[in-house]
């Protein structure tokens, strides 16, 4: 008896609830009388012999007579009339053994003939289900089945035989890799009839934590696919994550890819309805600044089933079910905005608005069972063939993912609406619930582009190094972040959170550590490279100091010196050699007795001036007068400055009061915004951790589930020191969800830009919170942001329904006005918030009064009830940066001053003394970007990144420069077209 107190959680139908819905929403009761109901449902059912059906539904079971057309006799019935071209009104009568006992005229309407293409796949979650390894075994397992299965149905009707696609490429990746010559031999020959498509994504990805380059390595099997065993890749699959970045467009565009099938999960976290999603027609074709665009297919939110449509319908269950179900889905398809009404699936949201799907075929994704990571089943092939057997229309194919769209580009191609720009992903506020492995992938990505660039300045080949390092990035940018249950430590199946979190981040990790290794090696053998070249110095020892950004510089440099090459008591003196003046230095000597565990010598900071982009400055080091000035402490003041900006520190209230730019004559810092400028601010909720999903049901229309907000307090002044390249302020505080907070402010002689660094001590918790880090600048609204492969904007398009509370950004946001131009940067931390905080929970309302020039970074949170961590903990570290010109351009600027952080100059010991300076390419064009130098084969690659709204030309130089690929070489320059925001390569052989 207790049993009946059990229900499911949360209030979430099952399937039978679901399908229940669809039968009440698609059907009309046409007789009540008695307790007795009669519904009727006119469907898109057609037959051989050109009839169309009728279904007739009652609560007992009775004769259902359609007058003079057809009869049949039980609950749940299918009458047969002649095809209609308009309405024809007929009349039921429902009979028992006593007669009749209700009658009601029924309009048959005309229906469409519909072409289904179900396209069968296994959704991809590396986790999720089951720890990480067990999940990829058993994807490579449904290969030989899905091999299997193909090789049976070989004698089936084409539009039954099973097909399967495979919506991840990496578990087919590892399959070819490990199985038999001759199961490889049979898979690509499946490959090449269509049988088994292998789409263009290695995992599902979140996009926005990707970098460009990441972005478009991640598709470079599609042509060794090919190469190696014929077979093509046409399209792409995106699943369960709710966007996606525009640089995707160019990068499948680039890859080969023109069709994408993007299933959104909505998960009750994302209301894209609100934002314009139920203006979005589907499939529509999709455009990047560029000019490159993709057809795109998605599932229909708010409503849908995401990539369990076909499952819902019963095309995974048997044919009497999808014989009932489907023919209904396509009816309300046809006549309604969303196929299921409002609450149906437990999520929050109204019936929203939207017109009818408008074309008479449609991509319908099945899966072999109703989960993640369910294998290949026999059973939809079935059904496809029995139904095709049954009935002419619907028609069924059993398909692969791109058989839908050429069949969409080939009838609808110009009738498809076109849309623009970034398709912001709901779910990105995820990406702040592992803060910490998050920063070390970001600070990776950065690190691998300049490895690889100084790897092939010095002749070395790591290409394959540098792919193996990106891959390690790019899993942990995967979409599967935690367990079902992340809270839970089990062994196996869904409520193996520990384990799988513990994998997710140590890969994390082990990207960074590999890309470190890879820069660590490559600056020696940069270093070794120079000193081959060189000629016996006069100097002690020699630096070349590395400028891997784009344009010529001053910054600061950080290098070791070992004592083994020059003795720690010996008093040394920096000297450019390009003018043979001597640089300030701050130096750091690793003492034995502190550190006897890391190399013994002194750490080397000087500010170099005027390094060439993508080229080096020598530094010789020279016998000193006197060793190097210690620094000297500023009596734990609150005020540094240098030639540029002069910073104060409010210890009362425990922000940065002042910046105040010299140049322009103004402050940089709204002193009347809400939060103070590098405020902490503390988000509590007052919602339960814990149970799964909790958070894609709750709503918050407005303050109330705010359960807390705090901010740093009690801060302390623990050091104000100036060296002989600048000055330092550093600050401790106090505060909710932390042992402590460190905030560093620092300021280089000659640097025009503040570094600002915030090291919290967090405590592990499950409790629902968020930290925020606040800039609110004395500036209007923010004109321009970087995103991965594009740059957005308040007035740059972008495709309805994108997330609009949040910005997963790249690394810079800028602000213009006639006077002064402003730019922020962020290292570790890409969610952002402007001009105010907002809950984070649908619909996402606002706690604060809007405040455009305000910048808050969503450093951290823990907001998800699965997937995704259920708390984060340790020292954990967010680096920004803030810089100020006049009459400068907002993206150059932004640009500029995230190259600060990310591209920071690098210091090569050499032995001998090369040439004073050196630059390996260069490029004329102030929007043009190289982003890094690699190899192919004898080749260069230069890659080249445009942040111009418009296409642009610009002249690429490389010494030595030969010849190119399909460009004219003139005196070692070629010119380049770019397209808006988009990339281009230059492949040249140097001598």
């Amino acid at each position: 008896m207790t049993s009946r107190l059990l229900q499911r959680s949360l209030g979430s139908p099952d399937y039978d609830g679901i399908r229940q819905a669809l039968r009440d929403d698609t059907s009309t009761p046409v007789i009540q009388a008695r307790g007795l109901e009669v519904r009727v449902a006119v469907l898109p059912l057609f037959t051989h012999d050109g009839r169309q059906a009728v279904r007739v539904s009652s609560t007992v079971p009775l004769t259902h007579v359609l007058v003079g057309v057809d009869s049949a006799s039980g609950t749940d019935v299918t009458l047969l009339v002649p095809e209609v071209d308009a309405p024809r009104v007929l009349t039921l009568e429902c009979r028992d053994d006593a007669g009749v006992v209700g009658s009601a005229p029924v309009t048959v309407t005309p229906q469409r003939k519909w072409s289904v293409f179900v396209v069968h796949h296994s959704h991809l979650d590396i986790g999720y289900t089951d720890p990480q390894g067990t999940v990829l075994r058993h994807h490579l397992e449904y290969l030989d089945a899905a091999v299997r299965l193909a090789e049976e149905t070989a004698s089936w009707p084409d539009d039954a035989k099973f097909r399967w696609t495979v919506e991840s490429s990496m578990p087919a990746l590892k399959w070819l890799e490990a199985r038999p010559k001759e199961m490889v031999e049979s898979f690509a020959a499946l490959a090449r009839a269509g049988l088994i498509e292998v789409t263009a994504l290695p995992f599902q990805l979140h996009t926005e934590a990707c970098s460009t380059e990441e972005l478009h390595r991640q598709l470079r099997f599609t042509h060794q696919l090919e190469q190696r065993h014929g077979f093509a890749t046409k399209s792409a699959m995106h699943t369960d994550v709710p966007g996606a970045v525009v640089g995707l467009v160019d990068a499948l565009s680039m890859a080969g890819v023109r069709y994408l099938a993007a299933a959104h999960n909505w998960a009750g976290r994302s209301v894209p309805y609100l934002h314009g999603g139920d203006k979005l027609t589907r499939p529509f074709r999709w455009r990047a600044p560029s000019g490159n665009e993709i057809i795109v297919w998605f599932t229909d939110t708010p409503h849908g089933m995401a990539y369990m449509e076909g499952n819902t319908v019963g095309l995974t269950d048997s044919f009497e079910l999808a014989d009932d179900l489907l023919p209904r889905y396509l009816s309300a398809l046809a006549t309604r905005g969303y196929p299921y009404g409002p609450g149906t699936f437990g999520w929050q949201g109204p019936d929203a608005p939207k017109e009818p799907y408008e074309l008479d075929v449609l991509h319908l994704r099945v899966q072999g069972a109703h989960a993640d990571n369910a294998g290949p089943s026999i059973v939809p092939a079935s059904i496809a063939r029995k139904w095709n057997e049954q009935w002419a229309y619907p028609r069924l194919r059993s398909a692969v993912n791109s058989d839908f769209f050429e069949h969409v580009e080939e009838r609808y191609h110009d009738r498809l609406a076109v849309h623009e720009g970034d398709w912001t992903d709901w779910w990105a506020d995820g990406l702040g619930s592992g803060a910490r492995p998050l920063g070390y992938v970001r600070r990776a990505q950065s690190a691998l582009r300049v490895a690889e660039t100084l790897h092939t300045i010095a002749g070395v080949d790591a290409t394959a190094q540098i792919d193996a390092a990106y891959d390690k990035v790019a899993l942990f940018n995967e979409h599967t972040w935690g367990a079902a249950n992340p809270w839970e430590d089990a062994e196996e199946a869904g409520d193996s959170g520990g384990l799988q979190w513990t994998r997710k981040s140590s890969g994390a990790y082990d990207a960074q550590d590999d890309a470190s290794d890879l820069l660590h090696a490559a600056v020696r053998r940069f270093g070794a490279a120079l000193s081959e070249t060189g000629t016996e110095g006069g100097a002690l020892a020699s630096f070349a100091v590395f400028n891997p950004g784009t344009w010529t510089r001053t910054d600061i440099v950080r290098a070791f010196l070992p004592r083994d090459v020059v003795g720690a008591d010996v008093p040394i003196a920096l000297v450019d050699s390009r003018t043979g003046e001597t640089l300030p230095h701050h130096e750091e000597f690793v003492d034995p007795v502190d550190w006897p565990t890391r190399p013994i010598g002194r750490h080397i900071h000087a500010v170099v001036p005027d390094v060439p982009g993508f080229g080096y400055v020598r530094l010789d080091v020279v016998p000193g007068q006197s060793q190097a000035p210690e620094p000297v402490d500023l009596d734990l003041g609150t005020v540094i400055e240098n030639e540029f900006y002069r910073v104060a520190y409010d210890v009362r209230e425990g922000y940065i009061s002042s910046i105040f730019d010299k140049r322009a004559g103004r402050e940089l810092v709204n002193g009347e915004a809400a939060a103070g400028f590098g405020q902490y601010v503390y988000d509590q909720y007052a919602t339960a951790p814990h149970f799964n999903h909790l958070s894609g049901h709750v709503g918050a229309h407005d303050r109330t589930l705010l359960g807390d907000r705090a901010i740093g307090r009690h801060a302390t002044v623990t050091r104000t020191q100036r060296t002989a390249v600048g000055e330092k302020l550093v600050v401790e505080l106090q505060g909710k969800g932390v042992d402590w907070i460190r905030t560093t402010i620092e300021l280089h002689n000659g640097v025009p830009r503040v570094d600002l660094t915030y090291q919290l001590a967090k405590q592990g918790t499950p409790a629902k919170e968020a930290v925020f880090l606040a800039f609110p600048f004395a500036a209007s609204q923010a004109v321009a942001w970087e995103l991965t492969g594009g740059v957005g904007g308040p007035g740059v398009p972008r495709v309805p329904g994108s997330a609009e509370y949040m910005l997963p950004i790249r690394h810079w946001i800028a602000f213009e006005d006639p006077e002064l131009t402003i730019a922020w940067a962020t290292l570790e931390a890409p969610l952002v918030q402007l001009g105010t905080i907002h809950m984070p929970y649908a619909p996402f309302p606002p706690t604060l009064e809007q405040e455009d020039g305000t910048v808050y970074s969503w450093a951290l949170n823990n907001i998800w009830d699965t997937n995704f961590p259920a708390q984060q903990q340790g020292e954990t570290t967010f680096r920004y940066a803030v810089t100020s010109e006049p009459g400068a351009q907002g993206r150059r600027l932004g640009a500029s001053v995230a190259s600060g952080l990310t591209e920071q100059f690098v210091g090569a010991l050499i032995t001998d003394s090369p040439d004073v300076t050196e630059t390996y390419v260069s490029v004329d064009h102030p929007d043009v970007l190289v982003t890094s130098i690699g190899r192919a084969g004898d080749e260069r690659v230069v890659r080249l990144q445009s942040l111009a709204a418009e296409p642009v030309e610009a002249t690429v130089t490389l010494p030595g420069l030969r010849s190119a690929r399909e460009l004219e070489v003139v005196d070692g320059s070629v010119k380049v077209r770019l397209p808006a925001c988009g990339v281009a390569v230059v492949w040249g052989t140097c001598s």
